[in-house]
């Protein structure tokens, strides 16, 4: 019986879990992106580091192989290694409102759709 209570109390509160957030503000989604840019710099890495022990560990293999007499392929021509280099990330500038897109085009602007006479006087007279 406890564990149907207890259950049900989950299942009751769960609702709440999926409750809306409210939209992360603009120094969050800096923060947010500059450690998006930060792990993907980290990936790039371990890609260069996982490469640079396959190739010593590819070279110990040859060098042994050459000692023990036995005779080995060339081995695969492969991209070389290439350093991510020191992790560097650029904020994006922020474009002005104006300059988003979000407003009306500039034809608009200068010649507006609207006429100043009346539609009365505008309309053709039989």
């Amino acid at each position: 019986m406890k564990k149907i209570a207890a259950i049900l109390l989950v299942l009751a509160a769960s609702p709440a879990a999926y409750a809306k957030l409210p939209p992360p503000s603009a120094e969050a989604q800096a923060r947010a992106a500059e450690t998006a840019a930060k792990a993907a710099w980290s990936a790039k890495v371990a890609a260069y580091q996982l490469c640079q022990s396959q190739d010593r560990v590819a070279a110990i293999y040859f060098e042994q192989a050459k000692a023990a007499g036995k005779t080995t392929r060339a081995p695969m021509a492969t991209a070389g290694c290439q350093d991510p280099g020191p992790f560097a990330y650029v904020r994006p500038e922020e474009k002005p409102r104006e300059a988003s897109g979000a407003h009306s085009p500039a034809g608009t602007a200068t010649q507006p759709p609207s006429t100043g006479t009346p539609a009365a006087d505008s309309k053709p007279k039989p």
